[in-house]
Parts: C-alpha cells; structure tokens; sequence
C-alpha cells in the first residue's frame, strides 16, 4: 500500500511538474516576443527552429530537477507542497529577474542571487546549489533567445548571464548558510557584491574600452547593487514562504522560541509547571543534538512544545497540581487517556497554529508506544490480574527523526532525575542509562535512524547536563540583614532555641 501511495504522488508530482513547465514555457515565449518586432506570428514563423530549442532546454532543465529529487529523495519529491515551492520560486525569480533589467534597462542590476538565498534557508546548501545552476541555464537560454542584449545597448554574449547567475548564487549559498539572523543575510548581499563585481567588469570590458571609465564605475555600481537587492527580496520573501509552505527556517525558529511567541505565553501563564519543565528539556535537548551534529535550533524549539498538549487540561498533570489531584477521583482507565491524549492534542493544537510538522510532529511522537506506568500500576492493584498493556500505554507513533528521539530522552530524564533526593553523576548515569535502555527494548527507536553511538553521546551529555541543573546547594543559615547592616536570626531559629 505504501509503495502505491508513493507511486501515486510521484505522478502528482510529475503532473505539477508538467504545469509549471507549460506555465514557465508561456512566460519566456512572452519575454522573447516582447522584443520581437514581427510579434508572435513573426517569430513562430521565422524562428520556429528557436522556439523548438526552447522548448527542448527548458523540459530538460525541468526533468534535471525532477530526476534529481527522485534519486536523491523521492519522499521530498513525493509531497506536492515542496514541488510547488521549488517550481514557484523559480518562475518567481525568472519573472523578477527579466522585470528589473528591462524596467532599470541594466542586466547588471538584475538579482541574480535571490533564487540561491531563498533556497539555503527554505531547503538545504546542497539543494540550493543544485537548483541555482538549473536556474542559471534557464537565465541562459532566455538571454540566448532574445535580444534583450541588444535592446539594452550590452555588447557582451548572453554566457555573462550564465556565469553571473552561478557565480553570485553559489558564493551567496556558502556564505549565508552559516547565518541565524536576517541581519546577517543582509551582510551576504555585501560580501557576494565582490565576487558579482569581478565577473561583471570582466564580462564587461568590451564596453569599458568604447565607452571608458566612466562605464567600469557604473557597471560596477549596478553589480553591487544587484547584490544587495538580492539579499533585500530574498529577506522580503522568505516570511511568506515559510508562511505559505510552513517551512522551517532558522528565522523562524527564533521567532516561535521568542518569549514573545503566543503560545509560550499561554504555556507560562495556564501551565507554569509544564513550562518551566518544557525549559530544561528544551536545553537538554539543544546540548544532545550539538553533541550528535543534529539541529540545535529545531532540537530546542521541539523542547519547548512537546507538551503544548497539557493546554486542554493542565490541572490533570502532577507539575501543575498543588494540594489537590484530580485523579484520585478517576479511574486508572480514565485517568490514561486523559494523560496519553496530550501528545495527540498537542499535535493537533501546533497544526492549528500553523507552526512547522516538523516540531508537531515531536509532540506526537514524545511519548511513542510507551506504557503510562503509575496508572497500570493503579489499575493492576484493583484488578488483582495481568492488564493488556495497550490499554495504559500512548498511541504513539513512535519517534521518526533524531530529534523526537533525544526529545523522548530528554524529556523522561529530566522528570526521573528531579524525583532523586541524591543526584550523583553515578545515579544520574543509572537512571538515564535505564531509560535509554528500557526504550530501546520496547523497540522505540526502530523508526528513526538512531545509532548506538548517538546514544552513548546522548546519555554522557545528559548525564552531565542533569548533574549540574539538579545539584546539591549549601543550606544557607536563617540570618537577614536589617538597614545598619546588623545580623537578624530568623523567628523559627528564635523559637528553637
């Protein structure tokens, strides 16, 4: 069944494919046209050889992607959404890219980086280079194709397009693909203006030569500016990218970890036992994916929100409860699905929200297959008998990624090793190794690619987080000190004595 499922969206895929290939072949007929004096009948008629090319390159620059995506991951591949993202922001670069050389009359000025700059945030530097160099072939073949050269008085061939295009994208890629701030892809604009101006004065000479210097300083100018304006539209579009295609992008993960961020606010207002417990697992979880070189952006947004869920009945959870527990009014039955639903609600409440799959995803997951202990026990003791384990374990699925693991880890450790009145190095150890283990017999991990090595660096670094979040502190003497500085017992040593 699944392999039907995925042969089906392959051919949704192929199917989107073929749109935006009809789609992008209208836009560069209409690009080639507008400069044609003898208008569509004219040139179908005297360059139908041309408009054949044309057709042939831009399918074979389309199948480039889709042949690359199906043997380089065919799930990416097979999920609609991440085909129109690629497809639209490449018609939407071609399209902005054509606008300002033409509207400005430079094809210096054109941003020809933008397309890289959104890609590295949106998917990956891989795949970001990748789809840069496909799309300097498609700037290619529409300068090759007009006379958009002539039309704006440049001497040089249409290969200026192609090398600028890649050039200019590929350093753009290296350099912004260490960035966290949208300040610091601003700074990328800047740095890949170095790069962008030596090929564009070296593409550039013939007209320097007739023209003289004068030229060299304004070629130079509109290939700076060209640069920044890269970084500028690609800083302007990212948010509505990861908007409408719910992208996860380092941007966002700041925005949805800020103090600021709604839910976190409900979180510490409605839940403050959950939220100051979803603190510590969020940092414990940063330090794990460090450790194992996962992202530790997203490691620590998952963190934070893997018990969202508890929003819908916060009093039922023990680090919400004072003096009173509602569960010593339920059944064990009732009682487990009240606890087990939080990893479902919490799913559907981040859903809702529109924040990443990725981080709902966690809070499904956090839990797994896993029996809810205290209410088996609960429940075994009335019956007197063996229980189906089902009945008080959550309905998982279990962790699929890296993250929802160390989040399950995380998260079970932080819990056990607060309860410990002696928190060791050699108990802390004990009982995260025991959790790890008691996971890995209940087959938990059999979803994600998680490696024994992992987690031996998992439970080191737990181990040595845990030992000092949950250290022992000196009892401080009862003494204050009044305005004269003069030492005050407190009243209950007073009354001891």
């Amino acid at each position: 069944m699944k392999d039907k499922i995925s042969k089906r969206r392959l051919l949704i895929s192929a199917a989107i494919f073929s749109l935006f290939y009809a789609l992008t072949l209208i836009l560069v007929f209409v690009m080639i046209i507008i400069n044609q004096p003898h208008g569509w009948t004219g040139y179908f008629k005297n360059s139908y050889t041309d408009a054949v090319l044309v057709c042939v390159c831009l399918f074979l620059l389309y199948a480039i992607i889709y042949y690359y995506y199906y043997f380089e991951s065919k799930e990416f591949l097979s999920q609609p959404k991440n085909v129109i993202l690629i497809l639209s922001t490449i018609v939407l670069s071609l399209v902005v890219n054509y606008a300002f050389g033409r509207i400005v009359g430079e094809v210096y000025i054109r941003p020809a980086a933008m397309l890289a700059l959104i890609f590295v945030f949106l998917l990956n530097r891989r795949q970001a280079i990748v789809l840069n160099f496909v799309f300097a072939f498609l700037i290619f073949v529409i300068d090759k194709n007009t006379n958009m050269m002539e039309a704006l008085h440049t001497n040089h061939q249409p290969y200026f397009s192609l090398m600028l295009t890649f050039v200019s994208g590929t350093v753009s890629v290296f350099i912004a693909g260490a960035n966290k701030t949208r300040g610091g892809l601003m700074l990328t604009g800047v740095i890949s203006a170095i790069p962008t101006v030596i090929v564009t004065l070296l593409f550039a000479i013939p007209e320097v030569s007739e023209s003289g210097w004068v030229r060299y300083v304004t070629v130079a100018g509109y290939s700076v500016a060209g640069s920044l304006l890269s970084a500028m539209l690609a800083l302007s579009l990212l948010p509505a990218f990861e908007r409408i295609f719910n992208v996860l992008t380092v941007f966002r993960l700041s925005e949805i970890t800020s103090a600021n961020a709604p839910i976190l606010k409900r979180l510490k207002t409605e839940a403050p036992g959950t939220f100051n417990h979803s603190l510590i697992v969020a940092h414990l979880s940063e330090m794990c994916a460090v450790s194992i070189g996962e992202n530790a952006e997203l490691a620590r947004a998952a963190g934070y929100y893997h018990d969202v869920g508890k929003l819908k009945q916060p009093e039922c959870f023990t680090e919400n409860q004072t003096d009173y527990n509602v569960h010593d009014e339920l059944t064990p039955e009732l009682s487990a699905d009240i606890i087990r639903s939080h990893a479902t609600d919490g799913y559907d409440f981040l859903m809702a929200a529109h924040l990443p799959e990725e981080i709902a995803n966690v809070a499904i997951e956090h839990h797994g297959t896993l029996p809810i202990k205290y209410f088996y026990n609960k429940a075994y003791k009335l019956a007197g008998e063996e229980l189906d384990t089902k009945d008080y374990s959550y309905l998982g699925p279990t962790p699929r990624t890296k993250i929802s693991a160390i989040v399950m880890i995380a998260d079970a450790s932080e819990a056990a090793v607060r309860s410990l009145s002696d928190r060791s190095a050699e108990n802390v150890e004990r009982i995260v190794r025991g959790i790890i283990e008691e996971r890995m017999d209940l087959d938990q991990f059999d979803e994600c690619d998680i490696t024994l090595k992992d987690l031996a660096t998992i439970k080191e670094t737990l181990v040595a987080a845990l030992s000092g979040v949950h250290h022992h502190r000196v009892k401080y003497p009862s003494i204050r000190f009044n305005r004269v500085k003069e030492a005050v017992v407190a009243e209950q040593e007073d009354a001891s004595k």
